[in-house]
């Protein structure tokens, strides 16, 4: 009979997908001395694989005092976006800087229901699922688009713009009532493409 070590992983949280170096060299050394796999989720955190349950919390501790900020229930989901106009030749916005508004409007949120994700795009070519994403913002010539109900899955969906020409400040307001709406109208995890037609929902399709 072969004996197996209960394994488990910790995700780390990287803001527009960037990995700060001194969180790069601990993870690096992390993974060589406790023999862990680092994966880099399609969300753009990084996550570390194979860790034994006692490891973790010494793990755990040594990637906090660098600042990390780890995936865990209930917390706000990270958005994923492109490199924006900083670093992409088709660039006309930046998409870091709306998912740092983001993240700031919901920083003291103590709790956020499952299941919902966020997409960022510095241009109509949505590198980064937009339009397949719960809540997808696009940066236009004329401000942000803003889509709800895109997912992908064996069921894949469009999202259903919603709203047009937003500043910045339109887009954490939008954003922060979806939210607040699908935290008062699900139990416990839900796709925001199932709250399309309930006939409380805030927004019309904006064509």
């Amino acid at each position: 009979m072969t004996n197996t070590i209960a394994a488990t992983r910790l995700t780390i949280l990287l803001p527009a997908g960037r990995l700060p170096l001194a969180i790069m060299e601990k993870a690096n050394e992390l993974a060589r001395k406790y023999q862990l796999e680092i994966y880099l989720s399609t969300l753009q955190n990084l996550r570390l694989m194979g860790i034994r349950e006692e490891d973790l919390p010494t793990i755990r501790a040594e990637l906090a005092a660098l600042g990390a900020q780890f995936k865990g229930p209930g917390k706000f989901p990270v958005p994923r976006v492109c490199i924006g106009v900083r670093d992409c030749s088709m660039g006309i916005g930046d998409p870091e800087r709306i998912s740092a508004l983001i993240l700031e409007r919901f920083k003291d949120r103590e709790k956020t229901k499952q299941k919902f994700k966020i997409a960022i795009s510095g241009c109509t070519l949505s590198c980064s699922g937009v339009l397949t994403t719960d809540i997808g913002i696009m940066t236009t010539r004329k401000g942000f688009d803003l889509y709800v109900g895109g997912k992908g899955g064996t069921s894949p969906k469009v999202g259903r713009r919603i709203l047009r020409d937003l500043d910045e400040q339109g887009v954490v307001a939008a954003v922060a009532e979806l939210v607040d709406f699908h935290d008062a109208h699900t139990e416990t995890k839900q796709r925001m493409a199932k709250l399309l037609d309930h006939p409380d929902f805030p927004y019309k399709e904006a064509v």
